[in-house]
């Protein structure tokens, strides 16, 4: 008993055994400096009366102290007793930094990358780990027992998430920057006692400056990378894989870097318009407006109007506060004049003087309003063909035509047929949140149709297809009739050369089983067809080596 009661006399707090009738049974050496204070005993005496396995908080002398009281079931046949430990916290507390027992942890501490910093309620510096040590560029000698607004006044800490913590009583998270040029994550977390009370203060610190540099990085190559994009793709559907269409676009990124007057040509859908809003996106006047207009699809009483804009009052009806022209709208940046070859001969008079002296005048006005705009213009017609018959006239067709740019028909350009496919199938399966895929026979038909229509009609085609086809698979029984009537093999069943009656049967009734196949797709569906069992063609398609695609 006597090396227990020596232990109890070495431990750094106050212990005492008090039974029911608040008789102290046993006091330490703590224990009774404590209580030669008289109102230390009447205070525990009054807590053991109210409460059981509670702590509190006392002060006395200036100092504070937390006291914890425990009840204790007694050996059978005896009382109950309680025990009650009364320690200065912050004592307690620092045993971790003081004590054998605490090297382990402080071990642990130094073995992670990431810098530990460990603060009282107060913001002073308790201890740091070897990571801290290293990214600070401090000894930690030097740091313990520092506080928070010393460690700023030094530099090493730029702010203190401790200062922050004690006052949002949260946990907080900053970006740090070091004297050094590093850039932290700080995340300080308060470590609180059962009364909500900060007692201590966590903080660990990441070293991100290698990760905003990437970051930055990456905003750069990212940056470039949208623009490459936007330079080589952002085109809706226009797809740059034929010898045709990469020749196109060598000279449309040229143009694209030379202000000057464009005149793009091709049938209906291939894509002028397209090919002018790349030219003005890849060129200098990018961020400025681009304006485009149809010349056939507005009355030409209006047109004029549209263009260059009026003044108050110039014609019935006309706003009493005057209105911009889309020449005005389109100042410093590009205006598009889609079919070209529908503006009436009165208005491409205008047109000439905007292109040869940067001016115009409103309807209905005498001052001329200067204007820079790049004009790009677009048509389907012939305009050599319309000069001629003196429905255009010459010399704005001499000003429009300085770099002529001709986009090839889609049946012109085969290559490019299953990549726009695959291009529009993947927008549409997106944009209706299905997974739609076209089969090879299917693909085969939409290769050969002509597309009178050019890439709008593709387009158009693929988006129904994705919204009628009730399968997963696209094939020719979902493909409109007009393409499988155009694209379908000629009727008739061709045996060359004259050979034995018995080997030209074989033949034509292999070519009809292929076709039968190919356009039916199962050998069920192919049978019923032909009038024959199901067997029978699974056997002929063996026989001649036909395989079910």
């Amino acid at each position: 008993m006597q090396y227990l009661e020596r232990f109890l006399d070495e431990i750094p707090f106050g212990f005492f055994i008090i039974y029911s009738n608040n008789r102290i049974s046993y006091a330490n050496k703590k224990g009774k400096f404590f209580l030669k204070d008289p109102k230390n005993k009447s205070y525990i005496e009054n807590l053991i009366k109210k409460f059981n396995g509670i702590k509190k908080k006392i002060t006395t002398n200036k100092k504070e102290f937390v006291i914890e009281i425990f009840k204790m079931e007694g050996p059978e046949g005896d009382r109950d007793f309680y025990c009650v430990l009364v320690y200065d916290d912050d004592h307690v507390t620092n045993l971790f930094f003081n004590t054998e027992t605490s090297d382990e942890y402080k071990a642990i501490l130094d073995s992670i990358q990431d810098a530990v910093f460990i603060d009282d309620e107060h913001g002073n510096t308790l201890w740091i780990n070897k990571a801290c040590e290293r990214l600070y560029r401090i000894e930690r000698k030097n740091v313990i027992g520092k506080s928070s607004d010393k460690l700023e006044e030094m530099g090493v800490l730029n702010p203190s998430v401790a200062k922050l913590v004690i006052k949002e009583k949260k946990q907080v998270s900053i970006l740090q920057n070091t004297k050094y040029g590093k850039k932290l994550l700080i995340t300080g977390t308060p470590i609180q006692d059962n009364n909500g009370i900060i007692r201590k203060i966590v903080s660990t610190s990441r070293d991100i400056t290698e990760l905003v540099h990437l970051k930055n990085e990456l905003e750069v190559v990212s940056k470039e990378l949208d623009e490459l994009r936007h330079k080589h793709f952002d085109l809706e559907g226009f797809v740059v894989k034929s010898k045709e269409m990469q020749n196109l676009m060598h000279l449309v990124n040229k143009l694209a870097l030379i202000d000057t007057t464009v005149l793009i040509c091709g049938e209906s859908g291939v894509g002028k318009g397209e090919i002018a809003k790349y030219i003005h996106k890849s060129g200098k006047r990018k961020d400025k407006p681009f304006i485009t207009i149809n010349c056939g699809a507005i009355p030409e009483l209006l047109l004029e109007s549209e263009l260059f804009g009026y003044e108050p009052g110039a014609f019935t009806g006309s706003s009493r506060e005057g209105k911009m022209g889309l020449f005005e709208v389109a100042h410093q940046g590009t205006i598009f004049l889609d079919e070209v070859a529908e503006l009436p001969l009165n208005l491409q008079v205008k047109i000439l003087q905007v292109i040869q002296d940067k001016e115009f005048k409103r309807v209905g006005g005498l001052k001329p309003i200067k204007t820079d705009v790049r004009i790009i213009a677009a048509t389907n017609k012939d305009l050599k063909k319309m000069v001629d018959e003196n429905r255009f006239r010459e010399d704005l067709y001499y000003r429009l035509n300085v770099v002529p740019i001709h986009i090839p028909a889609l049946r012109e350009r085969k290559e490019d047929i299953i990549p726009l496919i695959n291009y529009f199938l993947a927008e549409q399966n997106k944009k209706y949140g299905v997974l739609k895929r076209i089969d090879s026979s299917a693909m085969n038909c939409l290769v050969k149709y002509s597309w009178p229509g050019n890439v709008r009609e593709l387009k158009n085609i693929i988006e129904r297809l994705v919204i009628t086809a009730s399968d997963d698979v696209i094939t020719i029984e979902h493909l409109p009739g007009f393409i499988v009537e155009h694209t379908e093999p000629n009727s008739s069943i061709n045996v060359n050369g004259i050979i034995k009656l018995k080997d030209a049967v074989k033949e034509i009734e292999k070519q009809i089983i292929k076709r039968a196949i190919a356009k039916y797709k199962t050998t069920r569906k192919a049978a019923q067809v032909l009038g024959v069992s199901q067997p029978t063609i699974v056997r002929k398609m063996k026989k001649y080596r036909i395989v079910d695609t």
